[in-house]
């Protein structure tokens, strides 16, 4: 089976009325996703609501829709295929949604276009969704500034926009000469997908042409291997496979491989027997293909979902505890010394304490504002010292960002996200 052109996961940020959603829509309209039916459906059913021009963004709705219905996220995302890249498009509603899906790790984004809208030009948010950006290590930046119709289609305003924007950009420490900005309006289709002949001033790429222009996305193979476990089937004739998403490294039939942290906590060793991806018996795996595979020594009892296989040689740490940089997303009250909400760390699940608030963040400068805090309330950003109540396996950024990053939940609701920066593993026993 020949390998697909590579993955490109492309995020779309923005204020709530910059016009996000419509440039998405009108990206799979143009480029053939969307069928000319469904858009003349669409279009009825936002003229219905008084809302013309609103079908673009009702398209990524229906998404999100079957997303809130439990459809696993990786269908929830449309993908479309540019001449270098197969593109998976995420959209992120609110910035809530946005570090949530972020880090929960399924859609690493591999580059981000931020909108923003010609007549509004900086919003407070702004700032905020560049930070995030930068913190997740976000390092292919593009701005459209949409809505160019608004305004008229007038250079001097797209000037002054991108000249507000710039001097943002800036301040969260991106590099201006690597940020392309594109004059754009998605209502009307300028700059989308096609040229547009309303702004012969315009001289720079469309937004699909800019994500080919983005740097091929490197495959963490050389890192050690690493197949956080989604769910353990028991197959006739097979036995047990556990799948899940090659995070990391490259996975090979014949690999000596430990399961940790196991029921034990102590791991269980084994061996690849086969790798099966798309139905089909692959000698290997890499980086970011899902598979399952079934191991010699590895029963139905001594795996389950949270666990991690890893190269036997190489094994993931299990953490005693862990300092962290957490931002505050969503917290009814205020988040104290002693919390234990639910960590979710790639596939785990395991209660944390948070033991320590070792300083505060300043969001727009990095620069610590307060030595131990008594307390962190939404829009903070802290170093904090945290303990599992459990087994869990997890790594550094610096080691592995892609083990490195959690969300953190509370009845139902994401209340903070954050990355690991420091750990101290378990003593053996």
């Amino acid at each position: 089976m020949a390998r697909e052109k590579p993955n490109m996961n492309v995020v779309f940020v923005g204020h709530v009325d910059a016009g996000k959603s419509t440039t998405v829509g009108r990206i799979l309209f143009d480029s053939g996703v969307v069928s000319e039916q469904e858009m003349t459906k669409l279009k009825q059913e936002a003229e219905k609501y008084g809302k013309r021009g609103f079908e673009f963004a009702y398209v990524m709705d229906q998404i999100r829709e079957s997303r809130e219905r439990g459809v696993t996220i990786d269908l929830a995302y449309k993908k479309i295929m540019t001449p270098k890249y197969q593109v998976t498009i995420i959209d992120a509603p609110g910035h809530r949604d946005f570090v949530k899906n972020m880090i929960t790790g399924t859609s690493q984004a591999d580059a981000a276009f931020l909108v923003i809208s010609a007549p509004s030009g900086v919003q407070p948010q702004t700032k905020e969704h560049l930070w995030l950006l930068r913190t997740m290590g976000l390092q292919n930046l593009c701005i459209i500034i949409n809505k160019m119709d608004a305004v008229e289609y007038k250079e001097e305003t797209f000037n002054k926009v991108k000249e507000e924007v710039s001097n943002v950009v800036k301040s969260v420490g991106y590099k201006l000469e690597k940020v392309t900005f594109i004059a754009s309006s998605g209502i009307e289709g300028d700059n989308v997908v096609k040229k547009s002949t309303k702004m012969p001033w315009y001289k720079g790429p469309t937004v699909l042409e800019q994500i080919d222009l983005f740097p091929q996305p490197e495959l963490p193979t050389g890192l050690p291997m690493r197949m956080p476990v989604q769910d353990v089937y028991e197959i006739t004739g097979i036995g047990t496979v556990p799948v899940g998403k090659v995070e990391t490294g490259i996975m090979k039939v014949g690999q000596k491989i430990k399961v940790l942290p196991g029921r034990t906590g102590k791991g269980v060793d084994g061996e690849l027997r086969t790798i099966e991806m798309h139905h089909e018996s692959m000698p290997e795996a890499l980086a970011g293909d899902n598979v399952g595979v079934n191991i010699r020594g590895v029963g139905k009892k001594d795996i389950a979902r949270g666990d991690v296989i890893c190269a036997a040689d190489k094994p993931v740490p299990i953490v005693e505890e862990f300092i962290a940089q957490i931002a505050v997303i969503n917290h009814p009250t205020v988040l104290a010394k002693g919390y234990t909400p639910v960590f979710h760390v790639h596939t785990a699940q395991v209660p944390c304490q948070f033991v320590e608030l070792l300083e505060q963040i300043d969001p727009r400068t990095g620069q610590v504002m307060k030595q131990n805090p008594d307390f962190l309330k939404n829009g903070d950003v802290a170093k904090v010292k945290i303990r599992p109540q459990g087994n869990l396996c997890m790594e550094t950024q610096k080691d592995n960002q892609f083990m490195a990053r959690f969300a953190v939940r509370d009845a139902g609701q994401t209340v903070a996200a954050g990355v690991c920066i420091e750990i101290t593993k378990k003593k053996e026993l």
